[in-house]
């Protein structure tokens, strides 16, 4: 397989095209709260800090799948979400601040369940515990979600699937088989050990620990390649990009195999930094651009997204300047 270093300047972007690239997202989509507080004692009831809130600098912001269509939105696409939420409050703050960040958002409305939330406690700018509320959804409403997917197909370029373990992609096997009909790239990014169901995706966008969690440890970069065309085989995968943290992503496609440094200037927090890859990943597809420049420049918006606190969007003004 041809290695390729992949920290070239990415070929001139056309921002008409990303205005007109039209990208659907479904999956597991969440509210992520972030409470800030003090903290300068420690609780005589067990050995942890005592957080006291600030309730004027609480923040809420989309998380999961609406983090990846709220950073596709950002990149000036035209972004539709397709998910399942709770008939609650969170559902409700999560539908409006979709609508603040331009994503038409497909929501089905599960009464059996709560929607996802995140809480984050946070002091001294660092997260000190992280509390999940969440429940899987009915197979009724996903059954209707599968009819409404299909529906969408027609008015995407790029369909992207982000999977949060959640259990709204139950039916993922059955979405990647008709947007593939369609003629649409699927991207997926997986959760998990059981990469099966991601068959005949076009592109799997697996982090480190995701990818050896699939293929099991690899001793040398010869062995690691090795790993990645045999996924790919197995599962008729176009393309597979690693991302690997401190040390860039690596691309895997019919075109061989391309290296990119990570360019983050200080990392500030990882949260959300996949849907940022994938996101970007998909806009510059739908708009045209070939694989190894859209590579390129999702490495570059994972730059500046792990430099922000909390599950952030990279705004198009910050990748290639007014």
């Amino acid at each position: 397989m041809k290695e390729r270093s992949g920290n070239r300047t990415p070929a001139k972007v056309d921002l008409r095209a990303m205005s007109k690239a039209r990208v659907l997202v479904v999956g597991d989509a969440m509210l992520d709260r972030y409470w800030y507080g003090e903290v300068d004692r420690i609780s005589p009831e067990a050995p942890v800090p005592i957080v006291r809130i600030d309730p004027k600098k609480e923040d809420e912001r989309p998380g999961g799948a609406a983090n990846v269509a709220c950073n596709a939105a950002a990149l000036g696409a035209q972004v539709t979400l397709l998910s399942v939420v709770g008939v609650d409050e969170p559902g409700i703050r999560l539908e409006n601040l979709l609508k603040r960040n331009r994503v038409r958002a497909l929501l089905h409305h599960d009464r059996s369940i709560m929607t996802t939330v995140k809480l984050r406690v946070v002091a001294r700018r660092q997260q000190l515990v992280r509390v999940d509320f969440e429940t899987s959804p009915s197979h009724e409403v996903l059954a209707s979600k599968l009819a409404d997917f299909e529906n969408k197909l027609s008015a995407c370029d790029v369909v992207i699937l982000s999977d949060y373990g959640k259990g709204g992609l139950t039916h993922i096997a059955r979405m990647i088989a008709l947007a593939k009909r369609a003629g649409r790239t699927v991207l997926v990014d997986p959760k998990g050990n059981d990469y099966e169901q991601y068959r005949n995706a076009t592109m799997l966008t697996p982090n480190r620990v995701e990818f050896q969690q699939m293929v099991g440890v690899w001793k040398s970069d010869k062995e690691f390649a090795a790993k990645a065309r045999q996924l790919m085989r197995k599962l008729n995968l176009k393309a597979l990009l690693v991302t690997r943290g401190e040390e860039g992503m690596t691309l895997f496609s019919n075109g061989g195999m391309l290296k990119v440094r990570a360019q983050a200037r200080e990392v500030f927090d990882v949260s959300g930094a996949g849907d940022t890859v994938i996101a970007a990943l998909g806009v510059m597809l739908a708009s045209g651009a070939d694989l190894p420049d859209a590579v390129r420049i999702a490495n570059r918006a994972a730059g500046i997204v792990v430099g922000k606190l909390g599950t952030a969007v990279v705004h198009r003004e910050e990748l290639f300047g007014s």
